[in-house]
């Protein structure tokens, strides 16, 4: 089965966005350069997942920010939103997520990035998370879109590392543990 990753920045106080889904404050991080393991993640993954609320703000991203094949999940976009400058790039499904992770398993994907707090707290209820990066920027925004939310159960987590970067953001690595 396809296995499901993550990798995310968010505000010290936990949020992934403004609740208007607004990231100025991340763009405003003086990162130095640095892309933080973001090149090294995407070129480990054969496609992104993401959810409606993600893909809707990436839309506002000028030139189309991913080289992987994107499926975003959404009950409320068809195929038909799709611009045609993305067709062959974005494919739009209402699955759950453990049917997606099927469906691009059946594609041939090994390795897929998931993006977007709702989504990636939905794969992680299912138990379709291996492993998370979160980086932690130096800002506190008050309020937004959390990263994590209710558990239907606890997620535990073995810590594989930290480091820190120039920039003031600090990024963690864990796996999932999975129950034996």
């Amino acid at each position: 089965m396809t296995t499901g990753h993550v990798f995310i920045a968010c505000s010290l106080d936990g949020f992934i966005a403004r609740p208007d889904g607004d990231l100025d404050w991340l763009m405003r991080v003086d990162t130095g350069g640095d892309d933080h393991g973001y090149n090294a993640m995407i070129a480990s993954v054969d496609g992104l997942i993401m959810g409606r609320g993600t893909f809707e703000k990436v839309l506002t991203f000028t030139p189309w920010p991913y080289p992987k094949p994107v499926v975003v999940m959404s009950q409320s976009r068809q195929s038909s939103d799709v611009s045609e400058a993305l067709e062959g790039q974005v494919e739009i499904c209402d699955l759950s997520p453990l049917a997606a992770m099927e469906k691009v398993h059946r594609a041939g994907w090994k390795r897929a990035y998931i993006d977007g707090g709702q989504l990636i707290q939905s794969f992680l209820a299912a138990g379709l998370i291996e492993d998370m990066i979160i980086t932690r920027a130096p800002v506190l925004i008050g309020q937004g879109v959390p990263l994590f939310g209710e558990v239907p159960a606890d997620v535990q987590l073995e810590h594989l590392g930290t480091k820190g970067f120039s920039s003031g953001m600090v990024q963690s690595h864990y796996r999932v543990v999975r129950d034996v």
